[in-house]
């Protein structure tokens, strides 16, 4: 009886490892001989994604190209998916874009280069950083040099010419002591005699440092001046494990009263999450190493939807450049696929989340490389000053949320416990 002839037949004569070696080996052969085109089976949704075609690369090409047409595969592939992201989806008018950083980033220049470039062209709406890259930051806006330097130096020798390393960068010992210095003096002025989200504080810090920019004569250098210029919030997840917590808790001695209060910290993050979603809108994140700054960053729909009660689904757009592996546990290199039961992402918009595993300070400048050629200037959000505006919907949601009728069964288990 004759084969019937249809898909299962085509599927058939399909080569795969799986199928019989010598019959595949010979039909390969025999058209080789014949002359025969290859059986190409790009029909297939496995074979679907961009050729790997490249254009030779010859000096000429724009950073944006390269990374189109050249970044095809392994770890360049997803900074490629990277850069797309940001540019083709994160930064369309209506996302709420929040920024982490961890790790050593602005001693390396890159607030100068690549955070100050985002900030300025809207592309970066708010930011939770460590303490550490703000103040390091605040150097350069008062004028302070930092410099390159061989990482195999001995320590003890650097140590006794009062000589500080961050791996291969070097400054002077009195660059902390002169930054120290400046912290201390603008924490005594009295508009600082308060408790306050660390969202005013870096703003209150900014405009000094904006001020003593001016007076030097120097333009662009600082993040925390450019934040507080273009209104952006700058949050810090640990207030206290930095140079300038250490100033603050040193000042608390002599009775200062400057006191960063984390609870609205946690919950002005949630707002200004929850107020993307409510206007129509949608929050990326886009996350550089992870640590601290990321959980607090990703907290932010578990406070809204788990300890806050108000309906909400994740963010929309996941984008981390991050060396922390998965397997070890910890949140540092977690997926967002394990972001989605905790209901920190969307589990819709996972085809929008990307990992990249490459060093920050290579992948930053080339995302914000592509990101300048890609897309014009979004207007500012200016989220410092809309603050108020976004508590009070979040306090609205949460009091509608507490006010929902008790059911028969929350009643009755309430009884219970009670008896």
């Amino acid at each position: 009886m004759a084969a019937k002839k249809g898909k299962g037949s085509e599927k058939a004569k399909r080569s795969s490892a799986a199928g019989p070696k010598a019959q595949q080996k010979h039909e390969a052969e025999e058209r080789e001989r014949a002359g025969a085109a290859h059986t190409s089976h790009e029909k297939s949704r496995f074979l679907r994604g961009q050729r790997i075609d490249p254009r030779r690369i010859d000096g000429s090409e724009s950073v944006a190209d390269l990374i189109d047409g050249t970044f095809l595969a392994y770890n360049a592939a997803r900074l490629r998916e990277a850069a797309q992201l940001f540019a083709g989806k994160m930064l369309e008018p209506d996302v709420t874009v929040g920024l982490t950083l961890t790790g050593a980033l602005t001693p390396a220049g890159l607030g100068m280069a690549a955070l100050i470039p985002l900030i300025e062209a809207g592309f970066v709406d708010w930011i939770i950083s460590t303490g550490a890259n703000l103040y390091h930051d605040t150097h350069f806006g008062l004028g302070l040099a930092m410099h390159r330097g061989n990482a195999s130096e001995s320590d003890i020798v650097l140590r006794e010419e009062g000589v500080v390393r961050i791996y291969d960068i070097f400054f002077d010992y009195d660059v902390l002591l002169s930054t120290d210095a400046f912290f201390r003096q603008i924490m005594r002025a009295p508009e600082f005699q308060r408790a306050m989200s660390s969202a005013e504080f870096h703003a209150l810090c900014g405009k000094y440092v904006s001020e003593r920019e001016k007076a030097l004569g120097l333009e662009q250098r600082s993040l925390l001046s450019a934040a507080y210029t273009a209104g952006v919030p700058i949050y810090t997840s640990s207030p206290g494990d930095s140079s300038i917590g250490m100033n603050i808790a040193a000042l608390a001695l002599e009775g200062n009263r400057l006191l960063i209060d984390p609870n609205s910290d946690v919950n002005e993050t949630a707002s200004i999450v929850l107020n993307a979603k409510r206007s129509n809108g949608k929050s990326a994140v886009m996350i550089l190493g992870g640590g601290s700054p990321k959980n607090f960053m990703l907290q932010t729909e578990p406070q809204i939807q788990e300890v806050l009660g108000i309906d909400e689904k994740g963010h929309d757009y996941f984008l981390q450049i991050t060396d922390a592996r998965p397997d070890t546990g910890g949140l540092s290199g977690a997926t967002p696929a394990e972001a989605v039961s905790w209901g920190k992402i969307d589990p819709d918009k996972l085809p929008d989340a990307v990992v990249c595993y490459v060093d920050s300070t290579i992948a930053l400048p080339l995302l914000t490389s592509y990101a300048l050629a890609r897309r014009k200037p979004r207007a500012l959000k200016r989220l410092l000053d809309r603050r108020e505006a976004s508590m009070a919907r979040l306090k609205r949601e949460f009091e509608r949320s507490s006010a929902a009728p008790v059911t028969s069964e929350e009643t009755n288990s309430t009884l219970d416990r009670h008896r």
